[in-house]
């Protein structure tokens, strides 16, 4: 190993919101346990690209002995992630056929325009149209996805957002995940492939008021530029005492 600049994060400091996975360009960030770590030396190349996007000035550069930067092995593994982005449902990460994509019809939901329907008992019905929902899970070309109105919402939403299938989820194709825990970058390269796939009328984004939860904004926004389309978009900013807190109009261009 050879003395190199290379980028050393302080776990103190790192408040796990992924804006550093999204902004490094080799795939060398990812964030585990809701920290960000640097997955390998050789994936860093050492100039710092991620250091102006954390805001919580946790990343730094420093000099010190580490494993050569590896182009080649850097290209594999975004190749990697980009063939993972375009799974099929007939190439399921999981393997598991309960995964497979389906349609939802709920023929009372019309009647209810938007309403989630209640039982004679009174119990709320689900608004779901979609199947699977995790970002990991669903194939960028599901039918489901095309003239959809998309809904792209945090893990967290739906349990903290009591009225979500009501004021959300209606007449809306849901994906979800967690850009805390899981891969930032995959998820920006798969909903960029929806976009790109198909033709997505509007998206809403759902996420909490944690500051780890903005990223999903940030990860959509990025998506929206890559795949080069102007779409409509809210973004829904929801409290952890379930209260919405703020409504933005946005498209691919605007301020976020």
């Amino acid at each position: 190993m050879a003395v190199r600049k290379i980028i050393r994060i302080d776990e103190e400091k790192c408040d796990g919101c992924g804006q550093c996975v999204i902004a490094c360009p080799e795939g060398a960030i990812v964030i585990i346990d809701g920290k960000a770590r640097l997955i390998s030396e050789t994936y860093c190349d050492g100039l710092g690209a991620c250091i102006g996007e954390c805001p919580q000035g946790a990343i730094t550069i420093e000099e010190r002995e580490a494993e050569p930067f590896n182009g080649e092995a850097v290209e594999k593994r975004l190749k990697e992630s980009e063939s993972m982005a375009n799974v099929g449902s007939e190439e399921l990460p999981c393997g598991c056929p309960g995964s497979a994509s389906q349609v939802i019809e709920r023929c009372e939901l019309q009647e209810a325009k938007g309403r989630p329907p209640s039982n004679e008992a009174g119990e709320i019905k689900s608004t779901l149209q979609n199947w699977p929902v995790q970002i990991q899970l669903v194939p960028p070309k599901a039918p489901y996805f095309e003239g959809a109105h998309l809904l792209i919402a945090a893990d967290c939403v739906p349990f903290a957002f009591a009225d979500f299938h009501r004021k959300l989820l209606a007449n809306r194709v849901l994906i979800v995940g967690c850009p805390k825990l899981d891969n930032a970058d995959f998820y920006r390269r798969k909903i960029a492939q929806i976009i790109i796939q198909n033709e997505i009328r509007a998206i809403d984004v759902a996420y909490m008021e944690v500051p780890c939860c903005f990223g999903l904004v940030h990860l959509v926004h990025e998506s929206l530029k890559e795949s080069g389309k102007d779409i409509p978009l809210r973004l829904v900013k929801v409290g952890i005492e379930g209260e919405v807190l703020e409504i933005i109009d946005a498209r691919k261009g605007g301020d976020i």
